[in-house]
């Protein structure tokens, strides 16, 4: 797999993982004749044993590898389907034996964007021997320095390819290696430690595990409940500091991935340090999970101590780039790791080809795209923020899990399928939103969360999938823009700010209900609790504002140009009766 061609490229990316290798591929399709070298340490053939965070899918990942890396069909053959996210808390931590000891948020039924499980090191595998097929050149070996100049200049990255090392030269150096940070070393461009990273200091232990008995969790035998499968969903276990998750990777051989975030201020990492003391905790605290491990055979066991980082600058003006865990990582809780990752590759591809058109607005772009991923990035850190005491508190966690539902379905998901984020005037608008909120209504809910917590206050449950807790049978699964009924995939086509209307307009009916169960009517006496709901409900205001203006701009705009084509193609269409 080795190449002939002269070793200058017009991007060099270190690293052939997840996010290396969908970022060749990304540019490869929306770059013609771009010429790209991937260098990493491990072969091309990766072994069983190459395990790593990162198995499930959620929508707006899901979308990235279907429709923008063109790999549905691969998806569908070579992994297992997904059936949304599921939640389990104990009722009593001392008896976690079957399903019937745990309090449950179902996925009732199939989400409308299909999502997937991977089995990384095949996906691995896979996508190179594409890539590669495509024309990026791989190189077997291992970065032992680069040379960063400015801007447009050349850069070099040295590579030791066995006894031998060569010089790779490009415009462009991406670090997708994950956290060797050869970037973030390089440039001082990290940020550890907790008062970093909104409070949150966190570890992570797991492992994989074939041949189980997945009856042990469930038959698959639920005539009266959910229309998809309990077993093939992302099955996530609560407890006091923790969280664990239950992920199917392969069919034939039962495989499943079994997995821990814990936060260090509650676990010790020295009680779950190795594969035996991992167990050991499983069989305490979730014995339902422990007898599924028992079960069958172990594959491999990981530990990483320390999870969070983020980086202070994602996109260089330098033309250097981070990737994936080479830039930021929070938590696995929701699988947003692949999320950030697609939102990342596709500003990244978007600078790059600006900068080899010469495009005048490129250094907008890339300032613009550099903040709305560093943006997005600290509303997923929030999305972890307080986790390390309310994680345990089914009541708690329910109405978090709500809300936090509400914004990724109402306005994450359709921003990504209008391509907004790549529009810099709605990215910077966005960028302010973000920073507002998570300094603001989401530090205050958590502030209230942790009170909730600290009194043992019941505040009832909320199903993240039902509709019939708020008013108008919302539901947080619903779409208020027909992007999907009319496929409206270009970019704008999706209406983004109808999405946010009601959203803004259902968090504040949230916020209301939430405040009256949590704190009774003097709640509503509270000027910050009140400026929240008002300020959801102008946010509600400007989104109207917002489609309007949109649907006089595009009030000729085709929803999709495909349809348009083909209604115009079958004007000359005529019946005819002949063989």
């Amino acid at each position: 797999m080795y190449s002939t061609y002269p070793k200058e490229y017009d991007v060099v990316i270190m690293g052939a993982g997840f996010a290396g290798l969908c970022q060749a591929r990304h540019l490869m399709l929306n770059v013609p004749n771009i010429k790209i070298a991937l260098v990493d340490p491990r072969p091309a053939k990766r072994t069983d044993k190459d395990l790593k965070i990162g198995e499930s899918l959620i929508e707006v990942a899901a979308v990235f590898l279907c429709k923008e890396l063109g790999l549905h069909d691969y998806l569908i053959e070579n992994h297992t389907p997904k059936s949304g996210l599921n939640f389990h808390w104990p009722k009593e931590p001392q008896e976690t034996e079957t399903l019937d000891n745990y309090y449950h948020v179902w996925a009732n039924r199939q989400t409308a964007i299909a999502s997937f499980h991977l089995q990384r090191a095949k996906l691995e595998e896979d996508l190179l021997q594409m890539n590669c097929d495509m024309g990026a050149t791989f190189y077997h070996g291992r970065v032992i320095d680069m040379e960063l100049t400015p801007k447009d200049e050349i850069k070099t990255v040295q590579v030791k390819l066995g006894e031998e090392k060569i010089a790779l030269k490009a415009k462009h150096v991406i670090d997708a290696a994950g956290r060797k940070f050869l970037l973030g070393k390089k440039t001082d461009n990290l940020l550890f430690g907790a008062e970093n990273l909104l409070g949150v200091d966190n570890g992570s232990v797991w492992l994989r595990v074939k041949n189980i008995d997945r009856t042990i969790f469930h038959s698959g035998y639920h005539p009266e409940g959910s229309s998809n499968s309990h077993y093939y969903a992302t099955n996530h276990f609560f407890g006091h500091g923790h969280w664990l998750w239950m992920i199917p990777i392969e069919k034939q051989s039962q495989e499943l991935s079994v997995g821990m975030m814990y936060h260090h201020e509650i676990i010790p990492t020295s009680s779950v340090s190795n594969r035996d003391k991992f167990c050991d905790f499983l069989r305490a605290n979730h014995s339902l999970l422990g007898q599924l491990v028992d079960s069958g055979e172990i594959v491999d066991f990981h530990a990483l101590p320390q999870v969070a980082h983020k980086s202070k600058e994602l996109f260089s003006q330098d033309n250097w780039y981070v990737l994936g865990d080479a830039a930021q990582i929070f938590d696995a809780f929701y699988s947003y790791g692949t999320t950030m990752i697609a939102f990342q590759i596709e500003g990244v591809t978007e600078i790059i080809r600006a900068k080899l058109a010469n495009e005048d607005d490129v250094e907008q772009k890339r300032a613009i795209y550099n903040e709305f991923n560093q943006a997005y990035g600290r509303s997923v850190n929030c999305l972890i923020r307080g986790h390390a005491h309310q994680l345990g508190n089914a009541s708690i966690m329910s109405w978090r899990i709500y809300f936090e539902y509400m914004w990724w379905f109402g306005v994450h998901i359709p921003t990504y399928i209008g391509k907004w984020h790549l529009d810099t005037n709605f990215a910077s608008r966005y960028v302010k939103i973000a920073n507002g909120n998570v300094d603001g209504i989401f530090a205050h809910l958590c502030r209230q969360f942790d009170q909730l917590v600290a009194e043992g206050k019941n505040i009832g449950f909320m199903d993240a999938y039902r509709a019939d807790q708020l008013i108008g049978d919302y539901s947080t699964l619903k779409h208020f823009d027909d992007f999907l009924e009319n496929t409206k995939f270009e970019p704008k086509r999706c209406n983004v700010f109808t999405s946010m209307k009601y959203t803004y307009f259902y968090i504040a009916v949230w916020l209301i209900l939430f405040e009256w169960k949590a704190f009774g009517f003097p709640a509503f006496f509270n000027p910050r609790n009140l400026f929240y709901i008002c300020r959801m409900l102008a946010l509600s205001v400007m989104a109207l504002i917002g489609e309007i203006i949109f649907r006089f701009k595009t009030r000729k705009l085709p929803s999709s140009s495909h349809i348009v084509q083909r209604r115009q193609e079958f004007k000359s269409y005529c019946y005819r009766t002949e063989a």
